[in-house]
């Protein structure tokens, strides 16, 4: 497929992906521009970051740190998330770099940025990951242990908590995705309504994905990460840094 057909290809996927968020949001009483969609690029070449940053979607999110520091020099004007579990020695390679952590989940971690984004100067932005439905095969802290981890977060020097992201746990076969990640959304809505009455700057709610943005939509998602519904298949491994067109 050309670049032509791939860029086609996106805006129609795009207008897609927002036809379905203004619908959530109606019914819900929502704006649909209070909701930011997220282009979930893990594996995909920095071709394809900069279509769609040309396209509209300027938020682009990496699972891997690797993988972001390598496209990163390639899509100069994307405004970067990494959504996937983040290690303690990765802590330094974020640092200083304007990306917002979505996968903070515990106070070791909390620990590490804090020490080097003080070192650094730097204020590191992010978000309190929560594994709301408690499955073993998910990162995040528990339900219980959420607010406390907002609370600690928040009182680390250079370190600002925006808001929580959760991933629901995989939906049972022959069960609709938006109904089975519904319960776990309105979950993450409350922990998020809680923190705010504390923290009233812990607003955002980053969750939902391709198959389950309209329940995330209509619970409250301020940010929605979207991958194979824009881009399509994911590539057979990470980008290693050269472009393939």
């Amino acid at each position: 497929m050309t670049a032509t057909a791939d860029a086609q290809d996106l805006g129609t996927r795009l207008r897609t992906v927002r036809e379905r968020i203004t619908a959530a949001a109606s019914t819900a009483g929502r704006r649909p521009g209070d909701v930011r969609v997220i282009g979930v690029t893990k594996t995909h070449p920095p071709a394809t970051c900069r279509a769609a940053v040309a396209a509209g979607v300027t938020d682009l999110g990496e699972n891997r740190v690797q993988e972001w520091l390598a496209k990163r020099p390639h899509v100069p004007d994307a405004r970067w998330h990494l959504i996937g579990p983040l290690q303690r020695n990765k802590a330094r390679d974020v640092i200083g770099h304007h990306v917002l952590l979505h996968g903070v989940d515990r106070r070791s971690l909390v620990d590490a940025l804090s020490r080097r984004a003080e070192a650094a100067g730097s204020l590191q932005r992010l978000l309190i990951q929560v594994n709301v439905g408690d499955d073993p095969d998910k990162s995040g802290c528990s339900v219980h242990d959420a607010l406390d981890l907002v609370a600690y977060a928040r009182s680390r020097p250079y370190l600002a908590v925006e808001g929580l992201m959760t991933i629901p746990p995989m939906t049972p076969s022959g069960q609709d995705a938006n109904d089975a990640a519904r319960p776990h959304f309105a979950t993450l809505a409350s922990l998020r309504d809680a923190a705010r009455e504390r923290f009233p700057e812990v607003v955002h709610l980053s969750m939902g994905m391709s198959a389950d943005l309209e329940a995330a939509v209509t619970q409250g998602a301020t940010m929605v990460r979207v991958g194979t519904g824009l881009f399509g298949p994911r590539g057979a491994g990470p980008w290693r840094g050269e472009e393939r067109r």
